[in-house]
């Protein structure tokens, strides 16, 4: 199961109590010897952590409230107690850590290894050893947050449902979605890594289609469009064979619209242009009738079906994300 946003509330350690002491031995029985008590460990902090082993944000959903370890109180004889286990909670690469409450993004771990404390453990309490009363432990600080996850990789496959994502994501790497003859077929986001070359890859990403007013929160799209923003380029796909009575130019525009609404940057966001499907039957007045609203601007013809005209255009993926820094 495919978990991307996830509602959780942290408690980190309590800092445990400073002791409350004095010396005592044979030769002072009954009487006050000097102050010795020791100080309380501090409380242990909730620490998150990008891992690359670590695909969705699901073991954390069923963890509704994530505490740490509190401190040890401190001990006679000046005995500082021992402090509280930090608790490290792994988290995928680009999850993305907001304060539930305002919203404010706390920490962006993008990268493997990136790892911030999210919740501070609270500092252990004085003992009376420093000839000063003994003090309570501070409490571990307290919040909810709400975890985002958007994917890493290098390009994003956009277009409108049964445009033939699954079938190109399929055909162009090892990934295996569910494909079938009909809308919203893919229903989470899928990776897959393209091989272009002896040790050369790139990491794509196919996404839910995306359908009109889908930056108001129609369809699946609007979930998922989060997980492109990272991305370099997007390879936006068109289904050139108009099956179900669509106008492939005028899908071309809404989409675009909807990506600009949903985001600036994202609607600025470079694209390679397809239009895929070339395989089906008395193909090329669409084609003529696309390029005429298109212009000369650079176009791929592709048949994810057949494999026809893919390798040329993963190629030109590759070399234009080469290109683009990030």
């Amino acid at each position: 199961m495919f978990i991307d946003e996830v509602h959780v509330r942290l408690t980190a350690g309590a800092g445990g109590n400073g002791c409350n002491s004095h010396y005592k031995d044979r030769f002072h029985t009954g009487k006050i010897g000097r102050p010795d008590g020791g100080p309380g460990g501090d409380g242990g902090s909730i620490i998150f952590r990008a891992d690359p082993n670590v695909r969705t944000l699901l073991d954390i959903q069923y963890r509704q409230h994530i505490r740490a370890h509190s401190g040890l109180h401190g001990g006679s004889n000046s005995k500082k107690g021992a402090r509280g286990d930090d608790l490290v909670v792994p988290v995928p690469p680009g999850t993305l850590i907001r304060d539930f409450s305002n919203g404010l993004v706390l920490r962006d771990l993008v990268k493997t290894g990136d790892s911030a404390i999210i919740a501070k453990g609270g500092h252990g309490g004085c003992g009376n050893s420093k000839h000063r009363e003994a003090e309570y432990g501070a409490l571990g600080e307290d919040r909810e947050i709400k975890l985002e996850l958007k994917l890493i990789a290098d390009v994003g496959i956009v277009g409108y449902p049964n445009a033939g994502k699954s079938t190109f994501i399929s055909k162009t790497s090892s990934a295996r979605p569910k494909i079938a003859d009909y809308p919203f077929t893919t229903k989470e986001p899928v990776l897959g890594v393209v091989k272009i070359y002896e040790g050369e890859t790139i990491v794509i990403a196919d996404i839910p289609g995306i359908i009109e007013g889908a930056h108001k929160g129609r369809g699946l799209g609007h979930k998922f469009l989060r997980h492109i923003e990272r991305t370099k380029l997007l390879i936006h796909l068109i289904d050139i064979s108009s099956a179900d009575c669509r106008d492939p130019y005028s899908d071309y525009i809404k989409l675009n619209e909807e990506l600009s609404l949903y985001s600036k940057d994202l609607g600025k966001k470079p694209q390679i242009v397809v239009l895929n499907k070339i395989d089906s039957h008395d193909i090329k007045p669409a084609i003529v009738k696309f390029k005429k609203g298109y212009g000369r601007k650079k176009l791929f013809l592709v048949s994810a079906l057949t494999g026809e005209g893919v390798r040329g255009l993963m190629e030109e993926v590759y070399k234009k994300c080469k290109k683009i820094k990030g």
